[in-house]
């Protein structure tokens, strides 16, 4: 790493910025040449908007850029951020992205900066995901993207894009680690307390977030009952009868004030449990299935397949936190 020259990181700017979605990669960015430990860092990372002006962040906090984007050097990595400002992009921050962006060696977006992406032309042919509460808006706006709502970060060709807020520090580790190894990106995550590093394909929201509460007190309480309770019974009738309705009413009410049938709740529901476990226990698989809800590891084994494209023993392999500090 010493004898490579850094990699400039242009990270762009524009009122009512997301502050964590610039804030989050460039501290992933800056630390890497501290755990690289050497003088010579292996990024420079460079903030501009249109004008050089300072921007006001969705929160109120003023942001400095260091230049004009029109005199930023020419970067190996453009980074798009999200927030309120994206909703109404600035046509010239669109023009300056479809003329300027391709050049670069990456191209990133956090959160809604997807839709800055989209509006350049970046994302026609490629598979992309953002905020979860924006990907509708962003398939049905760009039909030539091929929006995927469910990872917390997607890589296509030179072009990735994440989901909301905090899963870009999840891709800038990624980005670490492609570049600079694993011992660089673990020290990075180990320093700012996160995890490295949580899968790209990992849902970017728990299922507690990926359907609505329900509006009904007897719903909500299975709702939670599901959460706490993976490996009991949570077939359609034992649920109804918990709710105090009828299995078909409560079907039925469940799908329309969630958003998802009982059974794609509860699926999801031992997902994450069966996941969450592979990654922060040493339990056997085994003993992982049953508390789980699947029964066998065969069962869990298919669920894992059908869901996240790998088996449980791979997922734990590739993706098991470190017991250890």
């Amino acid at each position: 790493m010493r004898d490579m020259p850094p990699r400039t990181v242009l990270v762009l700017l524009f009122d009512d910025v997301q502050s964590l979605d610039v804030t989050g990669p460039v501290e992933v960015f800056t630390g890497a040449g501290l755990a690289a430990g050497t003088d010579h860092a292996p990024y420079r990372v460079v903030t501009a908007s249109m004008d050089g002006a300072p921007v006001r962040t969705s929160s109120g906090l003023t942001l400095v850029p260091d230049l004009a984007l029109a005199d930023a050097p020419a970067p190996h990595t453009v980074l798009v951020p999200g927030g309120q400002g994206t909703r109404r992009g600035d046509p010239r921050l669109v023009a300056w992205l479809r003329a300027h962006a391709p050049r670069a060696e990456r191209v990133v977006s956090v959160c809604t900066g997807a839709i800055l992406l989209a509006e350049a032309g970046l994302l026609d042919g490629r598979r992309a995901t953002t905020h979860w509460a924006y990907c509708a808006r962003l398939a049905r706006d760009h039909p030539a993207v091929e929006v995927d709502p469910d990872p917390i970060y997607v890589r296509d060709g030179n072009v990735a894009t994440s989901a909301g807020v905090t899963a870009g520090i999840d891709l800038a580790l990624a980005l670490v680690e492609e570049d600079h190894g694993r011992d660089v990106a673990l020290t990075v995550a180990r320093h700012l307390v996160v995890f490295l590093r949580r899968p790209g394909n990992q849902a970017q929201f728990s299922v507690q977030l990926a359907a609505q509460t329900a509006a009904r007190a007897p719903l909500r309480e299975v709702q939670q009952w599901i959460t706490e309770h993976p490996g009991g019974d949570l077939s359609v009738p034992a649920l109804a009868e918990r709710a105090r309705l009828s299995p078909r009413h409560f079907a039925r009410a469940f799908h329309a004030e969630t958003g998802l049938t009982p059974g794609r709740y509860v699926e999801r529901a031992r997902i994450e449990h069966a996941r969450r476990l592979l990654e922060d226990t040493a339990d056997g698989v085994e003993e992982i299935s049953r508390s789980s809800g699947y029964g066998t590891p065969e069962a869990m084994r298919r669920a894992f397949v059908r869901t996240l494209g790998t088996p449980p023993a791979e997922y734990r392999l590739r993706f098991r936190t470190p017991l250890t500090p």
